[in-house]
């Protein structure tokens, strides 16, 4: 099937290059299908299928195909590429606009935590500095009192802690954990709503192509059968209604062929738009709907959505992180002490040995040492600033719990819903699968009983719409079960 889907949708292509040959034929088309199809997409009409002669009368296109136009810049060659489920899903990746937002603050969150982490560590920092005063003149010194000379050179390497509850419980760097995995399962989120939209837009191209190829088929149907009533007519053997009834039918079919070369054009645009970072139409998708997929049971289902629901870690997460917030907002109100350490020089010479401009009678003196200094802090007042923050975390965390219990009762609703549409969904693909083939033996059947002089054309006409619209209702069936297995993954996992 796929061959000849693929065939189909080349056929009108090649149409394009003997536009000039048709041009008549499709402005006399033009005022039927113009209700069917856009006029910035359309640029001339014919049908894809060729023929066989018809008289006068019997309003036959020519063989040309229905040609739209193509999104594609004159003198532009572009490589056919040929794309299955999980290439198209890849490409998405790559290009979809929301999923990159979400993998990048994923990636933000990522770096806050490792900032969070480094925040409740020592750090260390060098200091070189010259401080140059103007000197008295009398004595050695400079003339504002904190100088003891002129020339002061500083070379010192500083070590800083903050000591808080913060700081020794870790409450930085839990919170930032906690932010980067509510982050990681926010980007699992919208992987798996890309797989969805990817998934839906496959498929619908690929029923699309089957339907356009139904309507190729329904028209040669129906072109046989108006054949098979003209030359029944010429012997006598039907009336002529049979075969009114049969050019109508003939004529319908004209427009569901053309209906149906739009909707596919406009699904393979719909998924170009998704996967390929410049627009193009020279893809082809792999048709693999018959190789059916499992669906689990449903036990095995429920587990694999206790483990691996993104929606529950996001919500599990946010309460982990405001509760934490509450901790960092509560220890705000205790005392904290900072310390700094400083080992260097600071001397009247770059040196590690001179003479102090303060006692030159000393001679040479050792210059590097440390100083240690330890600040207690002590909150006193500060106008309610600090509990009205202790009062938003925990607002934050009353919604965060909230949040997290209607995130369970929405996981299983979710999961009853979901995993009971993918099993009816399968249910219907076996009923319409039966009744395609049904539908096909019924055509043959009435087709027989027809030239036999024992059905009508209203019969033949009947079982020919049933036909289409069952192998119809069977493709649509199909996607239906694989979209329902990517929305019901959305809970569980790949499975």
């Amino acid at each position: 099937m796929q061959v000849g889907i693929y065939t189909g949708a080349r056929n009108y292509r090649v149409a394009m290059r003997r536009h000039n040959q048709w041009r008549p034929e499709a402005q006399r088309l033009a005022g039927f299908a113009a209700p069917l199809a856009l006029g910035v997409l359309l640029s001339a009409l014919s049908l894809p299928a060729p023929l066989a002669a018809q008289n006068a009368d019997s309003h036959s296109p020519d063989e040309s195909g229905l040609q739209l136009v193509q999104p594609v810049e004159p003198g532009q060659a572009l490589p056919h590429v040929t794309i299955t489920l999980q290439d198209a899903l890849d490409r998405a990746e790559k290009n979809d606009a929301q999923y990159s937002a979400a993998v990048t603050d994923a990636k933000i969150a990522k770096e806050d935590h490792v900032q969070a982490r480094a925040a409740g560590l020592p750090s260390l920092g060098l200091e070189t500095a010259a401080l140059l005063t103007q000197g008295n003149g009398k004595i050695s010194t400079g003339r504002y009192v904190t100088q003891d000379g002129v020339h002061v050179y500083r070379q010192w390497g500083v070590v800083h802690q903050d000591f808080s509850l913060s700081t020794l419980t870790m409450v930085g760097d839990r919170r930032g954990a906690a932010l980067e995995a509510l982050a990681q399962a926010k980007a699992e989120i919208a992987h798996r709503g890309l797989k969805v939209t990817v998934t839906k837009d496959y498929y619908a191209l690929v029923v699309s192509q089957r339907k356009y190829e139904t309507a190729q088929e329904s028209l040669k149907q129906s072109e046989r059968f108006l054949a098979m009533t003209k030359d029944q007519e010429s012997q006598g053997e039907a009336a002529h209604s049979d075969v009114i009834k049969a050019q109508i039918q003939f004529n319908q079919q004209q427009a569901i062929l053309r209906d149906a070369q739009l909707q596919m054009e406009n699904d393979r645009l719909t998924l170009a738009v998704l996967v390929f970072p410049t627009l193009t139409e020279n893809f082809s998708v792999v048709d693999d709907l018959d190789q059916g997929q499992s669906l689990p049971s449903f036990s095995d289902a429920r587990a694999m959505a206790a483990r691996e629901n993104p929606d529950l870690r996001v919500a599990m997460e946010a309460v982990r992180e405001s509760s934490l917030g509450v901790s960092a907002a509560r220890s705000a109100l205790l005392p904290s002490i900072s310390t700094d350490l400083d080992y260097g020089i600071e001397a009247n010479a770059f040196a590690l040995r001179s003479v102090v401009a303060a006692f030159p009678e000393k001679g040479p003196l050792p210059n590097v040492g440390y100083f240690a200094t330890i600040t207690l802090n002590l909150p006193v007042w500060d106008w309610g600033t600090l509990r009205s923050k202790l009062r938003q975390a925990e607002y934050h965390r009353q919604q965060a719990r909230v949040e997290l219990t209607l995130a369970q009762r929405q996981t299983i609703s979710e999961l009853y819903s979901l995993y009971n549409e993918a099993h009816t969904a399968k249910s219907t693909v076996d009923t319409l699968r039966e009744t395609a083939n049904l539908a096909s033996e019924g055509l043959r059947l009435t087709t027989l009983r027809y030239q036999a002089g024992q059905a009508s054309a209203l019969e033949v006409v009947d079982a020919q719409n049933t036909l289409s619209q069952a192998r119809n209702a069977y493709d649509d069936a199909q996607a239906r079960f694989r979209l329902a297995l990517a929305q019901l993954q959305t809970l569980t996992g790949s499975f």
